[in-house]
């Protein structure tokens, strides 16, 4: 079995769904007491969303770029960034490091293209909305058509997310703003809803809407397990 490498903490809430999810995965695939073998980094959340939102991207490629290098020194064969945000810096990471990424949004569209969806819906923090980093490698590397929310609409659901779920805090209320953003989204011909920052899966799971949910946490996931118990 390989060594997963995870760079996690942003927030740490999402990274322990991403630890339960590839052990669970792991146990599911082998049986008997196997489990996952991680190397896992968590850095300070704190200082990374200061950062984020000070525009000084630079300085977060930095901090990663050292973890990255601790999580390949200790024996990781592959490496997960535990955040769709910062793979904003993802080319600065691979760039630092011998080991392999596994990158969320390729592993996402993969799991689009194989239910052949062509127009998709996309949440996330309003880097991930906005910026190129995220919705131009679904569109330019697979061909699929990512539209994203009206701007305050965008600004409630990045509100959320630093607000409240990376604090771990879970209300009806703002599952409520989520799924009517969420249903505008389908009624501008979204096929289904990337649910683009690994937090959210803690408000929103499929059993609140009709619409297709993709809930990158659990397929980074599950892409992860496969790479690391593959021959």
């Amino acid at each position: 079995m390989k060594t997963i490498g995870m760079l996690g903490g942003m927030s740490w809430e999402s990274t322990a769904s991403y630890y339960k999810a590839i052990n669970e995965g792991v146990k599911k695939a082998l049986g008997g007491l196997h489990s996952a073998k991680i190397c896992l980094y968590s850095v300070d959340f704190d200082e990374i969303e200061t950062l984020q939102h000070q525009g000084r991207w630079d300085e977060t490629a930095k901090i990663l770029a050292k973890a990255a290098h601790a999580v390949e020194a200790g024996g990781a064969d592959f490496l997960l960034i535990c955040t769709n945000t910062m793979h904003k810096v993802a080319p600065d990471i691979e760039a630092a490091v011998a080991i392999p990424l596994l990158h969320i949004a390729d592993a996402t569209a993969e799991q689009l293209i194989g239910d052949k969806v062509k127009r998709v819906g996309l949440l996330g923090t309003k880097f991930t909305m906005e910026q190129d980093f995220y919705k131009a490698r679904l569109t330019d590397k697979f061909g699929i058509n990512v539209i994203v929310p009206a701007a305050e609409q965008r600004q409630v659901v990045h509100d959320i997310i630093y607000s409240e779920l990376c604090l771990g805090k879970v209300t009806e209320q703002s599952r409520v703003k989520y799924l009517e953003i969420i249903e505008h989204l389908y009624e501008q011909g979204a096929e289904a809803v990337i649910l683009g920052c690994t937090e959210i899966a803690l408000l929103i799971e499929q059993e609140h809407t009709k619409v297709r949910l993709y809930d990158t946490t659990e397929i980074h996931a599950e892409q992860a397990v496969k790479a690391a118990i593959s021959e």
